[in-house]
C-alpha cells in the first residue's frame, strides 16, 4: 500500500464509503480532531507514569481511533463495518474517575495547569478533547453521529482532569490553584 495516493492534491479527500468532501468538511475537522486528541494521549502515555495508567491511556487510544473510524463513515453511503462504541467504555472511564478521586483531596479551586510536564500534558489533552467535543457536537447538528461518541469524549475530558490531579499527587506537585484578584 502506497502512503501518498495523490487523490488530495486538490483538497478533497474521500469518507470512508467513497464521497468526496473537502478537507475543512466539519466532518473532516472532527475526525481530525479526534486524531490529535490521540496523539496527546500518546503523549502523556510516554511519560514516567505507572503502568496501569498507560494500559488505560492505550484503551482510550483504541476507542478514539474507534471513533474516528465512525466520524470518516458516511453513514449514509459506507459498507464497511466500524468497531462500535458501547456503554461499558463509558463506565470504564467513570470507574477510572471514581477510583482515582477516592485518592485526591476534595476540589476547593479551579486548577491552573502547570506544576510538571506531565500534568500539563494532561491539561493539553484535556483541552483538545474538550475542542474535539465542540467540533463533533457541531457536526451531529447536521449529520448523523453516534451519539456515545458525545457521552465518551464529554468523560474522556473529566477522566483527563481527574488524571492530571492524581499525576501531580503522585509526583508530589503541589497543585496551582487559581485565586481571583480581589
Amino acid at each position: 500500500m502506497k502512503i501518498y495516493t495523490k487523490k488530495g492534491d486538490t483538497g478533497e479527500t474521500s469518507l470512508i464509503g467513497g464521497t468526496r468532501v473537502p478537507k475543512h468538511h466539519i466532518r473532516v475537522d472532527a475526525y481530525g480532531a479526534t486524531d490529535e486528541l490521540n496523539v496527546y494521549i500518546g503523549l502523556i502515555a510516554d511519560q514516567q507514569i505507572d503502568t496501569a495508567y498507560k494500559n488505560v491511556l492505550n484503551e482510550i487510544q483504541d476507542r478514539l481511533f474507534t471513533i474516528g473510524a465512525s466520524l470518516a463513515s458516511d453513514p449514509e453511503r459506507s459498507k464497511m463495518s466500524i468497531p462500535d462504541l458501547k456503554p461499558t467504555d463509558i463506565t470504564f472511564l467513570e470507574g477510572q474517575i471514581d477510583e482515582m478521586e477516592t485518592k485526591l483531596p476534595t476540589l476547593q479551586n479551579f486548577i491552573l495547569p502547570g506544576g510538571h510536564t506531565t500534568v500539563s500534558f494532561c491539561h493539553l489533552a484535556r483541552v483538545i478533547c474538550r475542542k474535539t467535543e465542540r467540533i463533533v457536537t457541531h457536526l451531529a447538528e447536521n449529520e448523523q453521529v453516534e451519539p456515545l461518541i458525545i457521552t465518551y469524549l464529554n468523560r474522556l475530558s473529566d477522566y483527563l482532569f481527574v488524571l492530571s490531579r492524581k499525576i501531580a499527587r503522585d509526583l508530589d506537585v503541589e497543585e496551582i490553584t487559581w485565586r481571583p484578584r480581589g
